[in-house]
């Protein structure tokens, strides 16, 4: 297991920073970090308005960070106006955040069709009865709005929501943070060049 407030230093990391995110995801795991996966999120509107909540991400790779939500949504809403995001992984017990930045995009039908069959009955019910971030009388009126659904396909499958599905983050840049003492934490920041490389840099902390 990693150890804490230890050094980052240049030499140390891979030059391909989606290397470097999966040794430090393998690493938060090990750690029993619970839900290494989950990130803030940060979407804007069109004209710069902010908002930021929790996600888990299912997918972190050279295709890019692949999370899910109703399009409807805030968050889905603000993607469609401004589609740019950033996301931030913490993982306490370690010291450590990655920062990832980039442009969004749709995942496939066939994707997000492929995730929703992946997921148990319940939390498919509960995607196709609730219309997130919209307001609603109370709580009762999703949980009659899932039994609804329940009654009705009791012997067959769910029918896909045409409105949720996956995003994916395609990364531009990465920051890896790493906490030392007195304040003088590190910071490595890789930023896609033009050519598609990534080029490494150290952050002031």
């Amino acid at each position: 297991m990693a150890e804490f407030a230890q050094p980052l230093r240049e030499v140390d990391v891979d030059r391909d920073p989606l290397r470097q995110f999966a040794g430090w995801f393998a690493q938060a795991a090990a750690a029993g970090v619970r839900a290494p996966e989950a990130a803030a999120l940060a979407t804007a509107t069109a004209d710069g308005l902010p908002s930021v909540r929790i996600v888990l991400v299912k997918q972190a790779n050279a295709d890019g960070f692949v999370f899910y939500s109703n399009y409807t949504s805030r968050k889905g809403s603000e993607l469609a106006s401004n589609p740019h995001a950033a996301l931030v992984f913490y993982w306490d017990p370690l010291g450590r955040q990655v920062r990832v930045e980039g442009r969004v995009e749709r995942t496939s039908a066939a994707e997000s069709a492929d995730y929703v069959r992946s997921r148990p009955r319940a939390s498919q019910l509960s995607a196709l009865a609730s219309p997130q971030s919209a307001v609603i009388e109370g709580r009762g009126q999703l949980e009659a709005r899932v039994g609804e659904l329940a009654a009705r396909y009791e012997c067959a499958e769910l029918p896909l929501p045409d409105s949720w599905g996956g995003y994916r983050l395609l990364p531009q840049t990465f920051e890896f943070w790493q906490h030392r003492e007195d304040r003088l934490h590190d910071r490595l920041r890789y930023t896609r060049g033009r050519d598609g490389r990534w080029q490494l840099g150290r952050l002031a902390p």
